[in-house]
């Protein structure tokens, strides 16, 4: 696509893994002809639990999963984090809240990661949910071959 093409804004699901790290560099790579933005997301939420009991010692999963999107950010563009990116941490299922967020972008791109042999031919739940759902156009990225 063009600069002026209409598109505003990417934005990438993360989370930490080396698909994910490369789906935020092919983002970029997109959104940088289009001066779109990238918002790189990373969802949290607490374990489900049997109704009136509590776990002892079950937290920091919000404080996780900031660790986790910044140091994925800092993998794919290094210590100086382009203008154009920002992160958001959302308190959810993945599924639904990137099917969610995607409603006002133009594009969700995300990490494939499939296992290796036939395993590794399938789409995880996430990609394959967003394929399936999302009101925008897919993007599924490979981690980078060693």
């Amino acid at each position: 696509m063009a600069a002026g093409s209409g598109f505003t804004k990417i934005i990438v699901g993360v989370d930490g893994s080396e698909a994910s790290v490369e789906a935020l560099r092919q983002a970029q790579v997109l959104a940088g002809p289009m001066n779109a933005d990238v918002e790189a997301i990373a969802c949290w939420e607490f374990p489900q639990m049997y109704d009136g009991y509590v776990i002892m010692g079950i937290d920091g999963f919000e404080e996780n999963a900031r660790k986790t999107l910044d140091e994925a950010v800092s993998r794919a563009f290094g210590p100086q984090t382009p203008d154009n990116v920002r992160t958001r941490l959302i308190q959810g299922e993945p599924k639904s809240s990137l099917i969610e967020a995607g409603k006002t972008a133009d594009m969700l791109v995300v990490g494939r990661r499939g296992r290796g042999g036939f395993g590794g031919l399938l789409l995880g739940s996430v990609s394959s949910s967003l394929i399936a759902q999302a009101t925008c156009p897919v993007l599924v990225v490979h981690a980078p071959q060693d």
